[in-house]
């Protein structure tokens, strides 16, 4: 039996759905650089996502609902993923930000707070924290 058939249909959908808020994340200024084609490529494998349903997301974007996470370190995760999109490029425009924004409520955490988070978040990933430390300094 394949390692991918000891886990749910609803965890194989909340991965789906998260790799299409990355991908999400990816596409907000209209293009998918190298860079954020090599995170996207390398997440999709950790997901196991193959290359039909990455295609299949790229194409239908917006038939991907963010689904939150139920526990805080589950959405500091998801977080830390689509942080590292955004700055993947070197580059966390307003389009990302916008995007960011609207994914950070999605998630779960406080609308008046989102601002904040995209700014500690981004700043995290900048200075080198891994995802250990990513999620401890939210903690």
């Amino acid at each position: 039996m394949p390692f991918s058939d000891l886990y749910t249909s609803g965890f194989k959908t909340r991965n789906r759905d998260h790799f299409a808020a990355i991908v999400r994340v990816a596409l907000a200024d209209g293009i998918i650089s190298s860079e954020e084609e090599a995170f996207i490529n390398r997440t999709a494998i950790n997901l196991e996502i193959d290359e039909n349903e990455v295609a299949e997301i790229k194409a239908n974007i917006n038939d991907y609902p963010i689904n939150p996470p139920a526990s805080e370190q589950r959405r500091l995760e998801r977080l830390y993923d689509l942080t590292r999109m955004v700055v993947a490029d070197h580059i966390a425009d307003d389009a990302e930000k916008k995007l960011m924004h609207r994914l950070i409520i999605g998630l779960g955490f406080p609308s008046d707070k989102a601002n904040e988070i995209i700014e500690k978040s981004i700043s995290e990933i900048n200075k080198g924290s891994d995802e250990e430390d990513f999620i401890a300094s939210f903690l």
